[in-house]
């Protein structure tokens, strides 16, 4: 799986690469125009449309409703029977903790792997555990907030090996965001770039 976000993630400079060698290729009286502009200018156009601008903000408006359903959540005090089967029904991989009755005080989070390792393995009964006894804590939580790049939400998951990351701002939790909605928003940037590039070629900028 990192093999292929790294992959992913190094798109970009091979198609600027690939963009400006064929720019050379085509006219090499016009190298010294083509690769100024290309270098230069270009960036910012690119900068000004988005590219690598994405935010884990602009994912939860891609999500639309789902974002932050309440089905995201359960408490502490609910059964990890009632939590993985709430998991099941809504087709999620991870749900947020909170405290009984604060719904926006985030208490920590619980997960698939949780339930497997944690349950399933030790031969434990999830209808007689409470989701409190498994979850990561919210001291231990990996977080980012509305204004985080997608890039930099993509390194943290990685680096922290999860999948399932909370979105908190000043005022609370606001949704969370998978590995997967990342990776199509990264994807989705590196295909908008594409784009722009070629009109860039055939002389749209």
């Amino acid at each position: 799986m990192q093999g292929g976000l790294r992959s992913i993630l190094s798109q970009g400079s091979v198609i600027k690469n690939a963009v400006l060698q064929r720019v050379r290729m085509v006219n090499p009286l016009l190298q010294p125009v083509a690769s100024s502009r290309f270098e230069s200018a270009a960036p910012a156009r690119m900068e000004e449309h988005g590219f690598e601008s994405t935010t884990i903000a602009d994912i939860l408006k891609a999500k639309g409703k789902n974002a932050d359903g309440s089905w995201l959540w359960c408490a502490t005090d609910d059964t990890v029977y009632d939590a993985v089967k709430s998991m099941t029904q809504h087709n999620v991989g991870a749900l947020v903790v909170v405290k009984p009755g604060a719904e926006k005080a985030v208490a920590g989070i619980i997960t698939e792997r949780d339930y497997l390792r944690k349950i399933i393995v030790q031969g434990r009964s999830s209808k007689s555990t409470k989701v409190g006894d498994i979850m990561t804590e919210e001291n231990k939580l990996i977080t980012v907030t509305p204004d985080t790049k997608v890039l930099r939400a993509m390194q943290l998951m990685t680096d922290n090996r999860i999948r399932h990351i909370p979105v908190i701002n000043e005022k609370g939790m606001m949704g969370m965001v998978s590995i997967g909605d990342v990776v199509r928003a990264v994807v989705s940037e590196h295909r908008q770039e594409l784009d722009r590039l070629n009109a860039y070629i055939q002389g749209g900028y």
